[in-house]
């Protein structure tokens, strides 16, 4: 894995000024896309445990409260 951030950082040194702002995007672009995925998997694990609840039996304990 450090190999792979080494030679990341050692092509960013060799890329032109110029088109740092093209590789920023990229990288923001991996990023948000793996916050996207995060929030993706936690949307579904919370609809999963909501699923449990959502039963005839509960429903008619909690009509009476």
């Amino acid at each position: 894995m450090k190999a792979n951030k080494n030679l990341l950082l050692k092509l960013i040194e060799e890329i032109p000024e110029s088109q740092l702002e093209e590789v920023i995007n990229f990288i923001l672009f991996l990023k948000h896309k793996q916050d996207k995925k995060l929030f993706s998997d936690l949307v579904s694990a919370s609809e999963s445990s909501i699923d449990f609840w959502n039963n005839d039996i509960d429903d008619e304990v909690w009509n009476n409260v």
